[in-house]
């Protein structure tokens, strides 16, 4: 026990994880403290059962039965002393056990974003850097977004796309769809309102307390308090993680592939400086989701799988795009692993993300229950219910995507100004006609 505290305390330091000091080295203690007040609380349940009998065989004898009222009295303070006990000592286990992070995979570089491995790149030459073709600029310029009357009606952070820009948002969804169900996965629509439960299961924090002001990452719904507490889903990710919870699966069944469309709803969007520009960095966004539950011994498997389909998609659009083995600092809760692709964006002057594919090993599932039934050489069902290992990756952010899309892609005339848009011609058949407007060309 003292070395997996030891593992689990280095692990969470290498992740910069949001705990106390001292929170993993609770854990035990709080385990054993549980334990003795469940055992205490249990005898005294007894000796209270005991002392019931004891009233009703008194009732003749009035000194005897006093006696054993008293008794009883005192039992029942005692007990209801213990109950309240094991609610706060199980509320306390609960919310530090659920906060330490996944284990990490061995290869995965320590330290900050900078640490990050450059595992391949990709797609067309890299045009240089130019806020020329900064994508608020062009975007505006031809009618494909409408920021000012998003902020209006919702605030920073907030848009409306329109024209060429709607439709490109539903052709990229579909385009990517498409790709992911010619590898098995099953398309699903999710609900984008989650049970702030489900969310913490799921590696999220909606609130995150240690930071200085507290900040909330997620939009929370409020309604009556005798109800769940509700938080809009951060990703699709969650209500798919949610989907098969609390089921045992055989093992010849899985992995189980589903590809989930779903919005995402990020609170946290405005804090990052220039990246609160247009775009990038927004409150609400369309996202497809790659999810899959694996036997544990499938996920690394099947997280080269999701790398495959996210190279695809990119591939078709003929972006400039590079593959990153993500650090410890930036894993996140859930992730044994992690891989970021980025597409370069030359208005920004950099690289932007795009999508990531994360191997939550069994961190998810035993916070879910998700477990699945061994199947032997011979057929057979074998001893045991592991939990599944789960994994996700995004198929299609779509506002970044169409960030990357209008900075590659834009047409200019000799003055300088935007006047069109260059598009990969794999999406023309997710294609609406935009009436007359003459502004996407088909490269």
């Amino acid at each position: 026990m003292a070395a997996n505290v030891v593992f689990k305390s280095h692990n969470a330091f290498n992740r910069k994880a949001p705990l106390p000091t001292g929170a993993i080295q609770s854990i035990p203690r709080l385990y054993d403290e549980k334990k003795a007040v469940l055992k205490t609380l249990d005898d005294q349940r007894h000796a209270r059962s005991v002392i019931g009998e004891r009233i009703r065989s008194s009732a003749k004898d009035p000194s005897a039965k006093e006696t054993a009222l008293a008794e009883a009295k005192l039992l029942k303070e005692e007990v209801a002393k213990l109950e309240q006990r094991l609610e706060e000592v199980e509320e306390e286990l609960f919310r530090t056990a659920v906060a330490v992070p996944n284990d990490t995979h061995p290869d995965v570089p320590i330290g900050p974003e900078s640490a990050a491995a450059v595992l391949a790149q990709h797609g067309p030459e890299l045009i240089p850097a130019s806020p020329q073709r900064d994508h608020v600029h062009i975007a505006t310029e031809l009618g494909l977004v409408d920021l000012e009357a998003g902020a209006a009606v919702s605030g920073t952070s907030w848009y409306y796309l329109k024209n060429e820009g709607a439709l490109l948002e539903l052709a990229l969804t579909n385009y990517a769809m498409s790709i992911a169900m010619k590898y098995g996965y099953t398309p699903v629509t999710t609900p984008d309102v989650v049970r702030t439960d489900v969310a913490y299961r799921c590696g999220f924090q909606p609130r995150d307390d240690q930071v200085d002001p507290p900040v909330s990452q997620m939009y929370h719904i409020s309604q009556s308090s005798s109800l769940p507490e509700l938080v809009l889903a951060g990703t699709a990710e969650i209500p798919l993680a949610g989907m098969f919870a609390n089921q045992i699966f055989n093992e010849n069944k899985l992995p189980i592939r589903v590809v989930g469309l779903g919005k995402a709803f990020r609170a946290e969007a405005g804090a990052r400086g220039t990246d609160t520009r247009g775009l990038y960095r927004v409150h609400q966004f369309t996202k497809l989701e790659l999810f899959a539950v694996s036997p544990e011994t499938d996920s690394e498997n099947i997280m080269e799988e999701l790398k495959t389909i996210q190279m695809e998609i990119f591939s078709g659009l003929n972006l400039p795009f590079r593959v990153l083995d993500m650090p410890t600092e930036e894993l996140g809760a859930s992730a044994y692993r992690k891989y970021d692709i980025e597409a370069w964006m030359p208005g920004r002057g950099g690289w932007g993300e795009i999508s990531s594919t994360s191997n939550c090993t069994d961190y998810q599932s035993r916070r879910l229950h998700i477990r699945y039934r061994r199947v032997s050489s011979d057929g057979s069902e074998a001893s045991g219910l592991p939990f599944a290992h789960t994994l996700n990756g995004t198929a299609a952010a779509v506002p970044r995507l169409i960030v990357a899309l209008i900075e590659n892609g834009a047409r200019f005339d000799g003055a300088g100004n935007p006047v069109g848009l260059d598009l990969p011609k794999v999406l023309r058949p997710f294609w609406l006609q935009a009436g007359e407007r003459d502004v996407v060309r088909w490269v």
